[in-house]
């Protein structure tokens, strides 16, 4: 800092990096409860803020629900089931930001005035009051810009997003963690490998979202674009593979090895392999003994 004849000059060196390089603002709505819609659970891909305005209700997230009022910001995780609820007698005016590629994590955030740090199985929501902060100004730097849409508003709010970040990371309680697609296919290739090791067991997409803490669907989705083919229908061709190999190298009957396969039934079995193969059980290994 330099001080000169009444001036005073602070110094910048440029040498912080910023933390936030692969994050990117998707979207900025409001929104007003006016007794016209009725909120349904729902998740996304990428982080929320919510921020109140003016209001109060309570915030839902997978089964468990929390009060909120003005100025409170709930921090939402990808793939959380969340909704809020308004109150009639004060109705919840808010803002919500959609960011993709970064999530959040607290710690001891509950100790806080007004802290909530929640558990899901699909993730983390986070919740604190932000009365003695600058978000709610940058929030409304960031819609005028969007309103009024001038040359190189985007570029703003991308920049306003990190600013409001920064603010949000001087709690000490609350820190940002990037996210990209690596993780995801590390999430799907566990999954793939868990499918190979335990066909034989009862799975379903909710056995696998609660492996992985991720929404099912989300996964679902995601698995399909990385292996190419979904959960299930991976499940199902694992185990018409490991029936060929059965009515091939054992004299086990169908019923055996459909069980051991892990079918519901033997029909079910039968069906679900001449459909996969085009021939029966029985015929596929009448034809497999032939060849020998």
């Amino acid at each position: 800092m330099v001080i000169n004849m009444g001036n005073i000059r602070h110094s910048i060196d440029g040498n912080e990096q910023s933390s936030f390089a692969q994050s990117k603002l998707l979207y900025v709505s409001t929104s007003k409860y006016e007794g016209d819609w009725q909120s349904i659970l729902h998740s996304h891909p990428f982080s929320e803020l919510f921020y109140v305005v003016n209001g109060s209700g309570s915030f839902i997230a997978e089964g468990s629900e929390f009060p909120v009022s003005k100025n409170d910001m709930v921090i939402i995780n990808p793939h959380v089931q969340h909704t809020e609820k308004s109150l009639r007698t004060t109705p919840l005016e808010y803002i919500v930001l959609g960011i993709d590629g970064l999530s959040f994590s607290a710690e001891n955030i509950a100790s806080a005035k007004d802290g909530i740090s929640m558990q899901t199985a699909s993730g983390s929501v986070y919740k604190y009051n932000m009365t003695n902060s600058n978000v709610y100004a940058y929030l409304n730097i960031m819609l005028e810009e969007i309103s009024r849409k001038e040359e190189n508003f985007e570029t703003v709010c991308q920049n306003l997003l990190e600013v409001l970040l920064i603010c949000m990371l001087r709690n000490n309680h609350l820190s940002i963690v990037q996210m990209d697609n690596s993780i995801l296919n590390r999430e799907c290739t566990q999954i793939k490998n868990y499918l190979d090791a335990n066909y034989s067991e009862n799975i379903t997409l909710d056995t696998l979202a609660a492996m992985t803490h991720m929404n099912k669907y989300y996964m679902a989705h995601a698995f399909t674009k990385h292996i190419g083919i979904s959960p299930i229908n991976y499940l199902l061709q694992k185990r018409i593979q490991e029936g060929k190999s059965l009515l091939k190298s054992t004299s086990h009957s169908i019923a055996q090895i459909s069980t051991s396969l892990g079918f519901s039934s033997q029909s079910y079995f039968s069906q679900m392999f001449k459909k996969a193969t085009g021939k029966t059980p029985i015929q596929y290994r009448n034809e497999s003994h032939r060849e020998k």
